[in-house]
């Protein structure tokens, strides 16, 4: 099980990464401005956790138990799964998709900012891959 606490350590780590408590509570995590991912909602301790995924990632993980599409954002045609119950990811996984989401939302902010927020390298290596 991953904590709140867990979770908005592991994205504080993230390059140029920004927090902010918006939409009913949520620890909403930005680069660039634009959102990576998204902690909270959940009356119980374990909180729901919402990241951006490739296309081929949304269409495996969206049938795994303990995931589903986000909902408004998948419902609006974006990439966005939301862990929100057992067995969901293990914590390693987990932080590895929001790795992720976090280059593909800095890959897309413009070569000016990416530059500004030193995140050249880490683009590069999504481009890569």
């Amino acid at each position: 099980m991953i904590t709140l606490k867990q979770y908005n350590e592991y994205c504080s780590s993230l390059p140029s990464s920004t927090h902010v408590v918006q939409w009913g509570g949520a620890d909403v995590w930005k680069v660039g401005g634009k959102v990576f991912a998204i902690g909270g909602w959940s009356k119980e301790e374990k909180p729901y956790i919402t990241f951006k995924c490739s296309d081929i990632s949304y269409e495996m993980l969206k049938e795994q138990q303990g995931l589903r599409p986000a909902p408004y954002l998948a419902s609006r045609g974006f990439k966005w799964i939301q862990m929100y119950n057992d067995p969901g990811l293990s914590k390693k996984e987990l932080f590895a998709y929001i790795s992720h989401s976090h280059q593909m939302v800095a890959a897309k902010l413009t070569r000016k900012l990416q530059k500004e927020l030193g995140l050249e390298e880490l683009v590069n290596q999504l481009k890569a891959q």
